[in-house]
């Protein structure tokens, strides 16, 4: 099941305390105090990387505390510093505590210490004077920082696939990138978003195939607003429409009402319109259709995947417009 949404509870490790402890030895009857320091807590960590692709494993568990530092020994020895814990996440994924943005982790390999643990306490060997050689008390270490965030992953991806369910966006990514998405003859076969890689000569574009849209989906109808936020970081849009719908000016009015509703930005991106599966329509419709989409001043890229026919004439824009 893909997560791109999860609150979790984070907390860095505790300072160890410092130890109250006096030095014993052979015909050394009153040593000294020798109370070592206290280890320090560990910090939390969040690390971006590649190969993870939803938030899934924060959905299982939702705590994660860092270890404290260990405690404070006799003979001055320092109590062990704690290792940090780190928390591998998508790179594109946010960080909010309370509605605020507090790292949008964008690349690969993005790191950032979310909370700090705790300092060590100092042991008895430091608070010894003139006048109090034997202290017995030491400082306990410092709590570490705890907070509860939201984690939103908002996929990296040069172009967006877009359209109403069963528009093809499937069987395009799947021919012209290493996607393998699951492919039917019927609406929301596609129920979270597809990545793929597509390389041509020097080229090499992310596409993302986003689940069909329909009308109302930025209110939560369909599969709503849950994807359509994963478009906001690309660069191009390539909004496909079935020809043998019995009104496709109207599809892709619906579809653009959406992106506008949810965010005007998205209205703003450059797009590709595509008019696919024209092997199932006649040259006469295919002319009608053209025109209606021409008195809006929208060019059509007319494609047959089945028949491979105008694929070149898409990929060729698809490289030129990412490239603007």
């Amino acid at each position: 099941m893909f997560i791109d949404e999860v609150e979790i509870y984070v907390k860095a490790g505790n300072g160890g305390n410092g130890a109250v402890s006096f030095r014993r030895e052979k015909y050394i009857p009153d040593g000294g105090p020798d109370g070592g320091d206290g280890g320090n807590g560990g910090d939390v960590i969040i690390q971006a990387i590649d190969h993870i692709h939803g938030l899934a494993d924060f959905n299982r568990t939702k705590r994660f505390l860092a270890e404290d530092g260990q405690n404070g020994m006799s003979k001055k020895m320092h109590g062990r510093n704690s290792v940090d814990t780190v928390l591998n996440v998508p790179f594109g994924t946010q960080i909010f505590q309370k509605d605020e943005l507090l790292f949008d982790l964008t690349h690969q390999n993005d790191r950032v210490v979310l909370l700090k643990g705790g300092k060590g306490g100092w042991g008895n060997q430091h608070f010894a004077t003139s006048i109090k050689q034997a202290p017995k008390w030491a400082k306990s270490g410092m709590r570490g920082e705890s907070a509860k965030i939201k984690l939103v992953l908002k996929m990296i991806a040069d172009v967006g696939l877009i359209g109403l369910p069963n528009a093809g966006k499937s069987t395009l990514i799947s021919t012209i990138t290493n996607a393998r998405p699951k492919i039917a003859n019927y609406p929301f076969t596609t129920l979270e978003p597809n990545l793929g890689t597509f390389i041509s000569d020097d080229k090499r574009l992310i596409i993302a195939d986003i689940p069909g849209l329909i009308a109302g989906a930025h209110e939560g109808r369909g599969l709503g607003i849950k994807f359509l936020k994963h478009i906001e970081r690309t660069k191009l849009l390539v909004h496909l429409i079935d020809s043998s719908s019995s009104d496709p000016l109207s599809d892709y009015k619906t579809i653009r009402t959406e992106l506008g509703d949810f965010s005007k930005k998205l209205l703003k991106k450059k797009e590709i319109v595509v008019l696919s599966k024209i092997d199932l329509i006649s040259t006469e419709r295919l002319a009608e259709i053209e025109k209606q989409f021409k008195t809006k001043k929208i060019v059509l890229v007319p494609v047959s995947i089945a028949t491979n026919l105008g694929l070149k004439q898409l990929t060729d824009k698809i490289k030129s417009k990412s490239s603007l």
